[in-house]
């Protein structure tokens, strides 16, 4: 389990990038880590990792502060960053000199893996292109086996095919006792993965919510007279809203619209899951 307690952090005195963010991600669930350019989703991530410390409030995992860089911590604890550097060898000499670093590394997965996303593990990462690399990383990643997989903006670099493959290895890979946070923007590529949803603002968390409340409690498409509002905004096929679901209907979670409702009426939309 990660959380974190009224977590403040920036990285120059008198601007805090993140404001007061009280969170807990739990095992069973993968979680969509949402928000604008520069909110500090990916330093979020790096505060979990322990590569830097909170100025105000903790993150833990599993109970223990990242920061004290415990072996026992990172054997259950990955993060597949944006960018990356590997070195300039192939993704079978570098599992073998890295996996040693996570118990329940497995080979075979992730040769399996590797063969299903289209990458050679012999060839040398650098003759690659970047979402080769990237593709390679994941293989290995997954391999891995920890109960805590972080990536930031994962489907970045990945053609069409690789991320229906991806799509379909992280539906395989959650657990009752794993987890995994993506940050991203690009929603569409994992809107039918994601079971909790957590945007952040420049005030801190404005929703945190599974899918299952959010849609028993709102819904999306288009109004009838009878419905209440909550946001609307033009589309092609014509004015799209989030209304207050009255039990009713059950509609399909729009994850783009409900942050942008969101992000527009921060106060009424946390006034509608307080004290779920």
């Amino acid at each position: 389990m990660i959380t974190t307690k009224n977590l403040t952090f920036g990285y120059t005195r008198g601007r805090n990038v993140l404001n007061d963010i009280t969170l807990t991600l739990g095992e069973g669930h993968i979680h969509g880590l949402l928000g604008c350019n520069g909110i500090g989703k990916t330093t979020l991530l790096k505060l979990v990792c322990g590569i830097m410390r909170p100025n105000r409030g903790s993150v833990m995992v599993d109970g223990v502060d990242p920061h004290k860089r415990y072996p026992a911590t990172f054997e259950e604890l990955l993060i597949i960053p944006e960018e990356f550097d590997l070195p300039n060898i192939s993704l079978e000499h570098y599992a073998k000199i890295t996996s040693p670093f996570y118990p329940r590394f497995d080979i075979g997965q992730m040769r399996g893996y590797a063969e299903e996303l289209g990458v050679n593990t012999t060839e040398k990462l650098h003759s690659m292109s970047m979402g080769q690399r990237k593709k390679a990383y994941i293989a290995f990643a997954l391999a891995c086996n920890v109960k805590m997989l972080l990536m930031d903006e994962p489907t970045n670099g990945l053609d069409i095919p690789s991320k229906s493959v991806f799509r379909r290895l992280m539906a395989s890979y959650v657990d009752e006792s794993r987890m995994v946070v993506v940050s991203t923007h690009q929603v569409a590529d994992v809107e039918q993965l994601l079971d909790n949803i957590v945007i952040l603002d420049s005030k801190g968390v404005a929703l945190s919510a599974t899918t299952d409340d959010i849609t028993r409690r709102v819904k999306f498409g288009k109004a009838s007279d009878d419905d209440k509002v909550l946001y609307s905004e033009p589309t092609i096929a014509g004015n799209m809203a989030v209304m207050l679901n009255d039990g009713a209907e059950d509609t399909v979670l729009n994850i783009e619209l409900l942050f942008n409702a969101v992000t527009a009426n921060r106060d009424m939309f946390s006034e509608i899951f307080r004290g779920r």
